[in-house]
């Protein structure tokens, strides 16, 4: 295949994939071609005489190009938008990646030439990114096994290969039932409370499936679903979570119990491979958590303070249900329609009557965007005439204050059903100065489409997910590193929420909001009494988000705490357990994530890490208070952020990048009073 897109580097500007004349058999031979080439490429490596920082280090940078190329697009497109095709594809290249990396990262004599650099690195005279280069290298040859006897490294590459298997076709199976779960309506009185621009998508829904006349409601990522705030039937509320729940434990096709069993075992058998008992043992050693013992210490430190609000929201939802003359016990799915009306009742907050004050375009163009270009003096022009990968994602070529090319941003925010659930960043190219690339990263959102015509008007939680995935797509396009290996996002796993999370305090800044939050229809700016009280609610219901959170980080670390030859013969009994070990067993608040769905740990690569997210809060939360201390959003600020942080990717170590900028190591103090669990 000569015209195979993969096989060169883009002519294209910012060397954007040529999607238009991308076939799906690219795709394998470019994978096949590519993983050939790199070996090829190792060969010459070994090969090349006594070791030095450039025909070793720098040669492993340049190496395996076509195979990037390839599979920074493929697993873009799997994730965003998928067939059956393309499922079988992914099926057939998982294993045999697994394999190609362990091929290079277990070779002994590859393993030889680092440790001899590593060994002599202070006579190298490297500058502090190559010396940091040199050291992730070695760390990832160690982490990855290439110290250990060639029957270990045997054993690891099959069980490396099963495990990918595993987790592709946990991600097929998760997607399968999640749109076969989507819960059909037949009667338009059972959605009373939505909007008729909602009632309007869910009749187009359930008419792209040749339900017409019915109405479709899409199951989402987590537990739950953002319209049960609305839903004034509580018949449909309760079918909509407890729908929710079971998914990936249906005891059919897709049901995914055996496959996070099976992928449970691995790991721990894995993690005894490396002399650790646990496979969260084996993960957490390489993160700045440094132990489990540290996460577990400071996650038992917001355990007993959330749930005790959580049960405290509660009770007062319960008052709500009562004075509403309702006679029922609170449950799951009565929590966020009532919530709304505490909201109303304590802060007078109606979530719905604020809606057609977040408008998709708006909240992105003047608030997103906005709040860049206040901070580093980034702008954004749309490309319509750019190729993307599918319709819905758009194209922002992104340009420095004095005119300079920064790099591409698309944009992909509607729900599909072949798109996975969920948000997240990830790149199509990754900035290097060695390879003179610019940074092309892509945000996907998973909104619910609107009717033909009709505005997208987000919720309050839709403005965080997009500020916040934002902030990832930030740390992309600004980064400012010489090697690929330590570009952007591509830093310790507990580390990387960090900057995004930091991003999400400019949604209600003054400058900010007022710039964005305007009526659709009429352009009146969101009444400042609104955000006045939006903010004196900041944090409302943080019991019930934090309990739900812990909940989902303590079954993550249950599952990876498992040690080689422990069985879960019962995986609804193991979750319940473990999340009641916890302290956080209260039935109106179900975790985030239940095992059967849970595909940041299962389906990617988040396991014995998800609670990543609020230790990097600990960081964003002491960050906040750097900000608000030296005035905010101001280009003297972002200029600071950006140089000692967001620029530097994985350059250097995770905390000592922290520390230059913060000025001091973190204190979980500002997280406490956030959260409102002092």
């Amino acid at each position: 295949m000569a015209d195979n897109i993969f096989f060169e580097r883009s002519v294209l500007e910012y060397e954007l994939p040529d999607f238009r004349h991308l076939e799906e058999g690219h795709y394998l031979d470019a994978f096949y071609k590519g993983t050939s080439a790199q070996l090829e490429e190792i060969k010459v490596i070994i090969t090349s005489g006594e070791p030095t920082f450039e025909n070793t280090i720098v040669a492993l940078e340049k190496s395996g190009q076509i195979l990037t190329r390839m599979l920074n697009v493929f697993y873009n497109k799997s994730s965003s938008d998928t067939n059956d095709a393309l499922d079988a594809i992914e099926e057939e290249i998982a294993p045999k990646l697994s394999a190609h990396q362990d091929a290079i990262t277990l070779n002994p004599a590859l393993f030889s030439r680092i440790k001899d650099l590593y060994d002599k690195r202070d006579s190298l005279a490297l500058s502090s990114e190559d010396a940091w280069l040199l050291e992730k290298y070695y760390r990832d040859f160690v982490y990855a096994g290439a110290h250990l006897t060639q029957d270990q490294r045997d054993d690891l590459t099959k069980i490396n290969e099963r495990l990918s298997s595993l987790e592709t076709q946990f991600s097929k199976n998760l997607l399968t039932d999640t749109n076969e779960s989507a819960l059909i309506v037949d009667s338009v009185a059972e959605l009373a409370g939505l909007s008729s621009g909602e009632i309007q998508a869910a009749a187009d829904a359930a008419k792209a499936r040749g339900l017409e006349g019915k109405y479709l409601l899409a199951m989402v990522n987590f537990s739950g679903n953002p319209m049960l705030e609305s839903l004034e039937v509580r018949s449909t509320r309760e079918r909509i979570m407890k729908t929710s729940l079971l998914r990936g434990n249906r005891d059919n096709d897709s049901d995914t119990k055996k496959i996070i069993v099976e992928m449970a075992k691995l790991r721990a058998t894995r993690a005894q491979l490396f002399g650790k008992k646990t496979h969260a043992e084996y993960i957490i050693a390489e993160q700045t958590a440094g132990s489990v013992a540290n996460v577990h210490a400071m996650l038992r430190k917001i355990a007993p303070a959330a749930v005790r609000n959580a049960r405290a929201e509660g009770a007062e939802i319960q008052a709500m249900i009562k004075e509403s003359g309702e006679n029922f016990d609170l449950a799951s799915w009565d929590w966020d329609f009532y919530t709304e009306k505490v909201r109303k009742a304590k802060h007078n907050i109606d979530s719905t009557a604020m809606r057609p004050y977040f408008e998709l375009e708006r909240v992105l163009r003047d608030g997103v965007f906005f709040a860049a270009y206040k901070l580093f003096g980034i702008s954004f022009k749309e490309r319509p005439d750019l190729v993307t990968y599918h319709p819905e994602a758009r194209a922002f070529e992104v340009f420095n204050e004095d005119g300079s090319k920064l790099g591409l941003f698309v944009g992909d925010f509607y729900t599909r059903d072949s798109k996975r659930g969920g948000a997240w960043m990830n790149n199509l190219v990754d900035q290097s100065f060695l390879l003179g690339q610019l940074p092309v990263v892509v945000n996907n959102l998973n909104i619910p489409k609107p009717g033909a015509g009709q505005p997208t008007l987000l919720t309050y939680d839709e403005i965080v997910t997009l500020f916040h995935e934002f902030g990832h797509a930030l740390h992309g396009l600004l980064s400012s590193v010489t090697y690929p290996r330590v570009s952007g996002t591509s830093v310790q796993r507990d580390f990387v929420e960090f900057p995004s999370q930091v991003n999400e305090m400019w949604i209600l800044w003054p400058e900010v909001v007022s710039n964005y939050a305007k009526h659709h229809e009429t352009g009146e700016v969101l009444p400042q009494d609104l955000i006045d009280r939006l903010k004196g609610a900041s944090t409302f219901n943080e019991g019930h988000a934090t309990t739900s959170y812990l909940a989902a980080s303590v079954l993550d670390l249950a599952w990876h705490s498992l040690e080689a030859g422990q069985d879960v013969s019962d995986v609804v009994a193991f979750e319940e357990q473990a999340i009641k070990d916890y302290g956080l067993d209260y039935h109106a608040v179900p975790t985030r994530y239940r095992s059967t769905y849970f595909s940041h740990i299962f389906g990617g690569g988040y396991s014995a890490g998800y609670y990543g997210y609020i230790w990097s809060e600990v960081l964003d939360a002491e960050s906040v208070e750097w900000f608000k201390d030296n005035g905010g959003l101001t280009r003297a600020n972002g200029d600071h952020f950006r140089t000692e942080l967001l620029s530097r990717g994985g350059s250097i170590d995770s905390m000592t990048m922290f520390k230059n900028f913060r000025g001091r190591e973190a204190s979980i103090t500002p997280l406490l009073k956030r959260r409102g669990l002092e």
